[in-house]
């Protein structure tokens, strides 16, 4: 992959409001690329800045014009794709109002893929497992226009988090309790 490859193709892209791409999508926009080639290329690209690592297998094109608040988000979907994933927990309990503490730096999302954690220059993702069948899991989250991943409801955000069993003092602090 050249250098005009590379910008030709992000620009493409970006027209379509995409600037996040996982390595496996990488190797789709450039197939005639040989696995080692490609890997070569990628880390020639981050050298000279045309892309951004932004997390293991996942890049990012600091010069898109359709960049948004999300990308910390747009990560956390390449590094799960084909899995279910919602903000949860300390997250969306903020975005709520029920607990005060803003995890600036920090994203909560419930998968159905693996747990793991992954620091980023965009913050810390935490992914924890949920083993709730997919139709609990369909009414546990809702759409945010414009927003890459869902938002958990209320009331399961409140769930996540008595589940995974940490925090939940932030909850009885603020006085939300149990209520839902």
């Amino acid at each position: 992959m050249t250098r005009d490859e590379l910008q030709k193709t992000l620009s493409e892209w970006d027209k379509r409001g995409r600037y996040v791409f996982s390595r496996h999508e990488m190797r789709r926009l450039f197939p005639n690329e040989s696995e080692k080639s490609l890997e070569k290329s990628l880390a020639r690209m981050v050298e000279r800045g045309l892309l951004q690592r932004a997390a293991r297998g996942v890049y990012l094109n600091p010069y898109a014009g359709s960049q948004d608040g999300y990308a910390i988000e747009h990560i956390a979907k390449a590094l799960r794709p084909g899995e279910y994933n919602y903000v949860s927990l300390e997250s969306a309990l903020s975005e709520y109002g029920v607990i005060s503490q803003i995890p600036i730096d920090r994203l909560t999302v419930m998968t159905t893929g693996r747990k793991g954690t992954y620091r980023t220059r965009h913050g810390t993702i935490e992914f924890t497992h949920t083993k709730r069948g997919l139709d609990e899991i369909l009414k546990s989250m809702v759409p945010v226009p414009g927003r890459p991943l869902r938002i958990a409801t209320l009331a399961a955000a409140r769930r996540d988090l008595r589940r995974v069993g940490r925090n939940c003092h932030l909850m009885e602090q603020e006085g939300a309790g149990d209520g839902q």
